[in-house]
This record gives C-alpha cells, sequence and structure tokens, in this order.
C-alpha cells in the first residue's frame, strides 16, 4: 500500500483523518454500530416545509437539491455539497467509491479518530468508517472556516513537509481521507462536484486545473490530486 510522506507521524490528527497510515481493517468492524449506508432511511420521509437539514444532501426539497441555496454565481466553496448527516455523506460518497456501509468502529486494524484537541478546534461533530479493505474516514462538521483553520494549522505543525499535491477531500459540512488514492481521485471528478482542500505553500498544479479561494488565506480548493 502506498503511503504518503505529507503526514507520517499516525498520532497526529491530520494523519488519522486523511487515514493514510492505517494498515488493513475490513472497516466493518463486524458487530460495530451502523450509522447507515445507500438505502437508509434519511428520516426526512415526504416532509418538505423545511426541517433541521434543510438545504442539505439531506433534505434538499426547499433549496435547490445537493447544493443548498448555493447561488449560481456563489464561490467554489458555496457550490460544494452539504451533507446534513453521516448517513447521508455516506450515501453520497458511495454514489462515487465503496461507503455501502458507515459505522462509527473503523475495526480491529482501522485508523484512529482525530484527537480531542483537533475535534475541538476544527469544530468536528462526528467520525464514520467505510470501505473494504481499504478504510475510508468520513467527518461532519459544524463551522467550515474553522475546520479549514485547524487543517492549516496542523500542516503547519509538519512544517509543511512531504507532498505538495495531497489535501482532504472536502463539501461545506463534510470531509473525507482514504487509504485508496483511486477514492480520493473518484470524489474530485466532475461529476461528484466535491473538491480537495490544499494548505500546502508549495502547491503548483498543472494548468487547467482548478485552485480557488478557501475560505482561509493559505489554503485553495482543488480538483487536482497527486499521492505521490
Amino acid at each position: 500500500m502506498r503511503t504518503t510522506t505529507a503526514l507520517l507521524a499516525s498520532a497526529t490528527a491530520v494523519a488519522a483523518l486523511l487515514t493514510l497510515t492505517a494498515c488493513g481493517g475490513d472497516g466493518s468492524g463486524g458487530s460495530s454500530p451502523v450509522i447507515g449506508g445507500p438505502g437508509a432511511d434519511s428520516g426526512t420521509g415526504a416532509d418538505t416545509d423545511g426541517g433541521p437539514h434543510e438545504g442539505t444532501l439531506e433534505n434538499p426539497t426547499k433549496n435547490g437539491g445537493v447544493n443548498g441555496n448555493a447561488p449560481k454565481d456563489g464561490t467554489a466553496f458555496q457550490k460544494l455539497p452539504k451533507a446534513g448527516t453521516m448517513a447521508a455523506a455516506a450515501r453520497f460518497i458511495n454514489g462515487h467509491t465503496d461507503c455501502s456501509r458507515i459505522s462509527t468502529d473503523p475495526g480491529e486494524d482501522g485508523p484512529t479518530g482525530p484527537g480531542a484537541e483537533f475535534d475541538k478546534a476544527a469544530t468536528v461533530t462526528e467520525t464514520g468508517y467505510c470501505g473494504s479493505p481499504r478504510i475510508t474516514t468520513v467527518i461532519l462538521y459544524k463551522d467550515a472556516k474553522a475546520f479549514q483553520t485547524a487543517f492549516k494549522a496542523e500542516m503547519a505543525k509538519k512544517g509543511n513537509n512531504g507532498n505538495p499535491n495531497q489535501g482532504i477531500v472536502v463539501g461545506q459540512d463534510f470531509a473525507m481521507g482514504s487509504q485508496d488514492s483511486d477514492a480520493m481521485s473518484a470524489l474530485l471528478q466532475p461529476q461528484a462536484g466535491l473538491l480537495m482542500l490544499n494548505c500546502h505553500p508549495d502547491f503548483k498544479p498543472p494548468s487547467g486545473f482548478r485552485k480557488e479561494p478557501a475560505l482561509v488565506k493559505g489554503c485553495v480548493l482543488t480538483d487536482y490530486y497527486k499521492d505521490e
């Protein structure tokens, strides 16, 4: 399995987030508590009067589908999908790469979740794991700017060493990292509509790839990713 050099320390929050240093594990966790899957009931039923996740993948009726009420001329970030719940994020991801069973337990050999310090700074509310045999980690967060700020800070702690062409795939309120580079690439295809948050100062994608402003200075949103 290829392992990136961008975040070598598996004990760090970002390495755990990206799940790039964990080995093995089927992600199902056996008797792990399953959050939901592609066919799971969203809990919104036929209700179209808003609700707690209005304008998200979970309840898109009011505000224009997967991108909520994002304006047509909005920023790259405003046009990203919004999940609302872990089940909705898993269903969305599963449309592009395997995330058919999302669990709160990564399995015996799976990656460790982000540390409490990072969770607090990044406003992480929930972490799930899916995919087999290589694990994909999915997180939900409340405040996208706080999340991007925390992610950038973790990059700075490592001295911005390693591959400048890597980051974490993000929507407006969820993010994912995977041991499988093909899974990461699949979610950056135009039909998926996600982008990668890259905070490396030396990131310079080839011409024709996107390099849009993120919510924090020094980070960009891009569709370019290279795992070595």
